[in-house]
């Protein structure tokens, strides 16, 4: 469905963004993928994506919480893979803390990554896909978007602030042939929250299954984890055809938890 296509997936060295990335390649778009993380893993990930669909995967280490690195990201697939048609903002980092102990300096830094970076892609690679008029624009927000959690401030603040650009963007594009949409995720196994519940289980000293209800039976009423593949066939979705009047949407995967 996406050959000929090229996509841009930020944070996708690994978790979700990898889930998007593999996703996107499998339905023939070349990738640029971008993150940190060792160097030898980086290039035998990129191979091994190339390989397994027969698609041109490049990689960036543009830092997320620098504009210009962000700018030259763009530049690089384009010149690169001949264009940008798709552009998944994902990178995201968190701190937890109470609002009146919240360092300044992760709060700057969860601003920049969780939000301004995605404005600083946007900006970069919007004026070719309308140009083309054709784009795909895919905000990866958060149930953290819709609602909030205690001791989460910049990354809930950063979370709604990407739903308030995407509905910006999207009716600034709706004329065209340019969509701009996110996903709101709310537990996703990834290896960080895996990590998480081996901690909780050896922490608690209760069985890994015991951890996993425990940490979602607070929030995500269907007590299991969406997946990032899940989250990689919506995206892919949200770039076909059938979603060319999907606009400005913010679309909830999250077994139940903003349904509460």
């Amino acid at each position: 469905m996406l050959k000929g296509k090229v996509a841009l997936v930020t944070g996708s060295t690994s978790g979700i963004g990898l889930g998007i990335a593999r996703a996107l390649a499998g339905q023939g778009a070349d990738i640029l993928i971008n993150g940190f993380g060792d160097a030898q893993q980086i290039e035998r990930l990129r191979r091994e994506l190339a390989a397994a669909h027969g698609v041109r995967v490049l990689y960036s280490a543009a830092d997320m919480s620098k504009p210009e690195e962000i700018t030259e990201m763009i530049e690089r697939t384009t010149a690169g893979l001949g264009r940008v048609d798709i552009l998944v903002n994902n990178a995201g980092i968190q701190h937890t803390a109470a609002v009146e102990e919240f360092p300044v300096e992760r709060w700057d830094q969860i601003i920049a990554i969780n939000l301004s970076a995605a404005f600083h892609a946007i900006r970069a690679a919007l004026p070719q896909m309308k140009a083309r008029n054709w784009g795909r624009i895919v905000n990866i927000a958060s149930t953290h978007g819709l609602v909030a959690s205690a001791h989460k401030v910049a990354y809930v603040a950063a979370k709604h602030g990407i739903l308030g650009m995407t509905k910006v963007v999207a009716l600034e594009t709706a004329t065209t042939g340019v969509t701009c949409n996110a996903i709101c995720p709310g537990w996703v196994l990834t290896p960080l929250v895996q990590k998480q519940i081996d901690d909780l289980a050896a922490s608690r000293k209760i069985p890994a299954e015991a951890a996993k209800k425990e940490l979602l039976g607070e929030k995500q009423p269907s007590h299991e984890f969406a997946t990032p593949e899940q989250i990689g066939a919506l995206a892919v979705f949200l770039c076909s055809a059938d979603a060319a009047q999907i606009r400005g949407a913010a679309l909830p995967v999250d077994g139940a938890w903003t349904a509460q």
